[in-house]
């Protein structure tokens, strides 16, 4: 049995509360649903990533990859975590948008490192309420790895609310960046929804 370093199990405890931030409806969704879903954004990001384009023109149609099959409204709220409590509908509202554009900008620079390779969807597991879509990127030079997608079904339509890339989970992350981000500005939201427009 694997034995649960203190990291591992404080990582794990900001997954969970990461996750239970989200508004996940009644489990709805079919595995091929969820993996119709991954196979676009997956045939999305091959086309991006094999484009050839500039560093400025793949950021920017990755935007559109998240416009179209990611919850960036509910990736953003988890993001704030408790300091969206105290903010107003007009801060939440330009956080959002100034958090989707700088999730476009780091993930969008990620996924140009995978330039020369593929990903692959592999299989769709049921994980409580949602779909964990299971995808395998194969890199020139590189050791396979995995990014997994994470699908529920809101009100419409599915999309994917996580992301987990070589085992790095993209809620848990961008809750600690942007709350040590926050604390850099003493807690000043505008401040910091400022800074992520300068950022994009």
């Amino acid at each position: 049995m694997m034995s649960l370093t203190r990291r591992r199990f404080s990582a794990l405890g900001l997954a969970a509360a990461a996750t239970a931030a989200l508004p996940i409806p009644a489990f709805a969704l079919t595995q091929s649903q969820a993996r119709q879903l991954v196979d676009r954004a997956v045939g999305d990001i091959n086309a991006i990533i094999s484009s050839g384009g500039s560093e400025d023109q793949m950021i920017r149609r990755f935007r559109t990859v998240f416009d179209d099959y990611a919850h960036t409204a509910a990736i953003a709220a988890s993001a704030l975590g408790v300091a969206g409590r105290s903010a107003s509908n007009s801060q939440r509202s330009a956080f959002a948008e100034a958090f989707g554009t700088y999730l476009a900008n780091k993930y969008g620079r990620r996924f140009r490192e995978f330039q020369g390779g593929e990903i692959t969807v592999q299989r769709t597991v049921p994980v409580n309420n949602y779909m964990e879509v299971q995808t395998v990127a194969d890199l020139p030079g590189q050791s396979p790895f995995r990014v997994d997608f994470h699908v529920y079904d809101r009100p419409g339509r599915p999309v994917f609310f996580n992301l987990i890339v070589e085992g790095v989970n993209m809620l848990v992350s961008e809750r600690q960046e942007i709350g040590a981000m926050l604390d850099r500005r003493g807690g000043d939201l505008d401040e910091l929804i400022s800074d992520l427009r300068a950022m994009g």
